[in-house]
């Protein structure tokens, strides 16, 4: 009997992007000229998003799905590698670590969150988790003469087996119980029969949680995060602070209000808990870093735990909210990653909070910018990080969770502090040395478009959400 052919249509993104790596990854044989392939590998992030906008329907016996909701989540996934590619090639001469695979292995990393969005059947989820987490992992040690890279490598890896053993167990233990690995399969066998409250049902439901929090770098599962990037390459801090996090967030939607919408009541109990500690551990050790990279990641690991309440809601409005505060996160994290980097020049870091002090007075652009950023991860109007709060918040409120929301925003009123402390020693301090920017073409232009994008998004919020509300209704 003739195997009939799947339709390829839906995942011809995925097929796009997996063959642009490999020939982008050969041809750094022949290429001299690096910064040609971080040209290639935009044009190609920039075919595969055309590609993308023109995918729909499911495909491998419903394994693999292509719908709005993924959609929108690949668009921050390649916005984020072209923002990456952009913000990276004077950074990599000056650490001389400008070679080819970097580029081809941020197109894998990006490739693996792909599957992710859209994997329907946890199978498939697993495959790009794992392409997702290899790739990453090698990204993070990059830099391989310099033992914070080495370091942040090698705990990125050690604790993202953990997470990947605990999620595998997970995965036997609902296969066991269900006798399916599709996420529909599975919530029509829980509510056919009935087995909320079952103990492997809410054991397999702690372990996905507890592997995705590993991802999302949610409390108490976040102690990769601050070491992973300070040592990281700062671009691939950049990039990891967006990408694998998106990623997270695009697979607990799709668990969780797919595969368990109708236990919501038992996993919300667990998640609740992971929020609140995430929020409260991200924003108060914040407050005692002298390194901005460590800054920016526990500033990450709170803002997940805001994020968090758009899942627990468990309504549409909630996880479209999540969706819009994901894409600014991505535009305000990345562009205040590029002001870091800014700052790199040889033999001088600038990854110390004090190397801001007076840079409006030496470098008035480079401090506006990082102001931009500043306000918009505070949370401060106009700026688009208060709008994505705002709607994030309305919507757990709407749900019934007043109580943590008024966490949340007491969480959020501590990490004014850190941020606005950036703000105060750029604006408020003498500078104590001369310090020389690192610029380029590419940076400037990253800059300037999540600037623009940040500063836009908070004045005419509408059109984001919009989007992101079309988005959870193909959903």
């Amino acid at each position: 009997m003739p195997i009939a052919m799947p339709n390829l249509a839906p995942v011809m993104p995925e097929i796009v992007m997996t063959c642009l790596a490999i020939l982008l990854l050969m041809a750094d044989l022949v290429i001299r000229q690096k910064d040609t392939l971080g040209l290639i590998s935009i044009i190609s992030a920039g075919i595969v998003l055309y590609l993308v906008l023109g995918s729909s329907g499911e495909t491998f016996a419903g394994m693999f799905i292509s719908d709005g909701y993924s959609m929108f989540f690949k668009l921050i996934f390649l916005a984020n590698l072209i923002l990456t590619v952009l913000i990276s090639s004077r950074y990599l001469q000056i650490m001389r670590i400008n070679f080819g695979e970097y580029y081809a292995l941020m197109m894998f990393a990006t490739l693996g969150m792909m599957l992710m969005a859209s994997a329907a059947d946890i199978i498939v989820l697993y495959l790009g988790l794992e392409l997702m987490a290899l790739s990453t992992y090698v990204l993070a040690g990059f830099i391989r003469y310099d033992m914070r890279s080495n370091e942040a490598a090698i705990k990125y890896l050690l604790l993202g087996a953990f997470a990947s053993a605990i999620l595998l167990y997970g995965t036997s233990m609902i296969y066991g119980l269900t006798g399916t690995t599709n996420l529909k399969g599975i919530a029509a066998y829980i509510m056919n029969n009935n087995i909320a409250g079952n103990p492997v049902l809410m054991l397999s439901m702690v372990f996905f949680a507890v592997a995705f929090s590993f991802k999302i770098a949610a409390v108490p599962f976040h102690m990769w995060a601050p070491d992973a990037y300070e040592g990281a390459p700062t671009p691939i801090t950049a990039f990891m602070s967006v990408g694998p996090k998106a990623a997270g967030f695009a697979v607990l939607g799709r668990i969780f209000l797919t595969a368990f919408a109708s236990v919501r009541a038992d996993w919300s109990m667990v998640l609740i808990p992971i929020a609140v500690l995430t929020m409260a551990i991200g924003n108060i050790v914040a407050l005692s870093q002298t390194n901005i990279k460590r800054m920016l990641a526990y500033s990450s690991i709170a803002h997940a735990g805001y994020m968090l309440l758009g899942i627990i809601s468990g309504t549409p409005a909630g996880l479209s909210s999540v969706l819009n505060y994901m894409l600014i996160y991505a535009l305000m994290n990345v562009g205040a990653f590029a002001v870091v980097i800014m700052l790199r020049s040889e033999g001088f870091a600038g990854e110390n909070i004090s190397d801001y002090e007076g840079l409006s007075k030496t470098h008035p652009t480079a401090a506006a910018l990082m102001l931009i950023f500043m306000f918009s991860l505070t949370g401060i109007p106009p700026m688009a990080g208060f709008m994505g709060k705002f709607y994030l918040f309305m919507s757990a409120i709407n749900a019934g969770y007043t109580s943590l929301v008024v966490v949340a925003v007491l969480f959020s009123a501590i990490s004014a502090y850190f941020y606005l402390r950036i703000v105060m020693l750029m604006y408020m301090k003498e500078p104590r040395e001369s310090v020389q920017l690192n610029t380029s073409p590419g940076l400037g232009l990253a800059l300037a478009m999540t600037a623009v994008a940040v500063i836009l998004i908070g004045v005419l919020p509408g059109k984001v959400l919009a989007l992101a509300q079309m988005a959870v209704a193909s959903f």
